[in-house]
């Protein structure tokens, strides 16, 4: 990392950090890629070989991110997006029906609503054990892949499992917590939104969403 004796002024780190957050954005909603990977080409992108140098310095936070993204939809994809992320928010709404007993909740771009067409359901769900969502899903002849995901209470918290499967051709990727993890579940973001909504959360989402057509 360079010195703070080479770093730019603050504003021209603020402008920085806004045309990198501006190019991750692109990244994210032209291409499907993820917040980490888009945050570090962009910077590439933008500052060449200084963008190792420059460090975090530069880099902005995810929430700066998401709302280049959102204005990025506004701009491009204004007539397509809203139908798609209507589309994904009724998917979901339907797979946390078939799983309501396990405590779903829905997060990422879906719920926060700069999904595109790239995007996928992901949702957490809390239960006595894994392995008693995979069985529920196979006895539903629901072909499931199991992966891992990071715990949401950050890296000191083992990984916990992940069951993707299609859901009306829409991937759907679900990680499976304990039910103790519920207590620390219900956190809102630094500005307030919330990180996740349960059944309820969702339908109201899909009420506001059909009154702003109308």
């Amino acid at each position: 990392m360079i010195s703070d004796m080479t770093l730019p002024p603050n504003d021209e780190i603020q402008l920085l950090r806004a045309q990198v957050a501006a190019a991750a954005a692109r990244l994210i909603a032209a291409d499907g890629a993820d917040y980490g990977t888009a945050k570090r080409k962009a910077a590439r992108q933008i500052l060449g070989e200084q963008s190792a140098s420059a460090g975090a310095a530069v880099l902005p936070d995810n929430q700066q991110i998401e709302d280049e993204v959102r204005l990025y939809h506004a701009l491009f994809n204004a007539d397509t997006q809203p139908a798609r992320l209507f589309r994904l928010r009724t998917i979901a709404l339907q797979v946390m029906e078939h799983l309501e007993q396990y405590n779903p909740f829905l997060t990422g771009a879906v719920l926060n609503g700069t999904a595109g067409p790239h995007d996928d359901i992901h949702l957490q769900l809390f239960a006595d054990s894994a392995k008693e969502v995979e069985i529920f899903l196979l006895n539903k002849n629901v072909n499931i892949d199991i992966s891992e995901t990071p715990h949401f209470k950050g890296p000191r918290y083992a990984p916990v499992e992940t069951v993707s499967f299609l859901w009306q051709k829409e991937g759907v990727h679900a990680a499976l917590y304990e039910l103790d993890d519920m207590r620390g579940a219900l956190k809102a973001r630094s500005d307030g939104k919330p990180l996740r909504a349960d059944l309820a959360g969702v339908r109201a989402l899909l009420i506001a969403s059909t009154h702003e057509e109308i």
